[in-house]
């Protein structure tokens, strides 16, 4: 799973207003940790054998429901991430 936005392609605006919070709590130390942040391996493995099977039509239901909560966690984190990159392009020089 590449945490980012890319399957949403924007964050929809309720999702932004939503975290905009989260985001004016960041410190230096906080923002690259999370823009840093990736899946554990495990997760990572587990993400792409879904994405395998899905890619060829052989998830069951519930495997589906497990992929899409990677993928929707994965937005989210991504959006947080992209703000987190963005807090720390704006705080550069502090």
């Amino acid at each position: 799973m590449r945490l980012d936005s890319a399957s949403w392609g924007y964050p929809p605006r309720c999702i932004t207003r939503l975290l905009d919070p989260l985001s004016r709590c960041f410190t230096t130390e906080s923002a690259k940790a999370l823009a840093e942040l990736q899946a554990d391996p495990v997760a990572q493995s587990r993400v792409d054998e879904l994405a395998e099977k899905c890619n060829e039509g052989q998830l069951t239901t519930e495997e589906r429901r497990e992929y899409e909560t990677y993928v929707h966690v994965g937005n989210l984190i991504g959006i947080l991430q992209a703000k987190a990159r963005l807090y720390l392009k704006q705080h550069a020089a502090s």
